[in-house]
């Protein structure tokens, strides 16, 4: 697939119940399953088939493009563990970094004492800076594209770690410690999926 051939997917038009009874259908929820695992596997084959760099460049920052909201109707609702969940967590992710890079680059380097060898296989710049911490990210999602699969979800999952740490380090209370918990509950998730691809079977 050439730059030229490639075209932004269109912002799907999910109807709720009541509005598709008065199309003359029934709702299935069944469908919109379908469709997230459809569009995930396409984006996922398109970009990696397409070794244009243009392209990746462009899934990348697909949410620039659609929105997150998009993207949050399409897959968020999906199991961690599958393809659709993976990659709507990947891009929750970037989102963050991008909107708070001064806050990420903080519990970033607040966490590298704390998990240095998740430091070293996330490959964030030394020190971190948030230009060097948005980078990471999109070299990351780049990986989903246009390189080892697995390896970006692994980077993913050890930055998810180091900043956890960071996170319960210098932000006490019950609300960051639930936050920081939870970036470590997607590290698994995000090596969960590493493994089940590699095994060809996260779909």
């Amino acid at each position: 697939m050439s730059d030229s051939e490639y075209r932004s997917p269109r912002r799907p038009a999910f109807f709720s119940p009541s509005a598709l009874e008065a199309h003359g259908g029934a709702y299935d929820p069944t469908e919109q399953i379908h469709v997230a695992h459809e569009t995930a596997m396409a984006l996922v084959h398109a970009g990696r088939a397409a070794a244009d760099p243009a392209v990746t460049e462009r899934l990348v920052a697909i949410v620039d493009q659609i929105g997150l909201s998009t993207l949050a109707e399409l897959w968020s609702q999906r199991p961690a563990r599958s393809l659709p969940g993976t990659l709507w967590r990947l891009y929750v992710l970037r989102e963050w970094v991008r909107r708070a890079p001064a806050d990420a680059t903080r519990e970033y380097a607040a966490g590298i004492r704390f998990t240095g060898p998740n430091h070293a296989v996330a490959g964030a710049s030394e020190p971190p800076d948030p230009d060097g911490i948005s980078r990471l990210v999109d070299e990351i999602l780049r990986g989903v594209f246009s390189g080892d699969l697995a390896v970006a979800l692994e980077r993913a999952a050890a930055f998810c770690r180091v900043v956890s740490a960071g996170r319960a380090d210098i932000s006490p209370g019950s609300t960051s410690a639930e936050h920081a918990a939870n970036l470590l509950g997607m590290a698994e998730d995000l090596t969960a999926s590493a493994r089940l691809w590699r095994a060809a079977a996260l779909d």
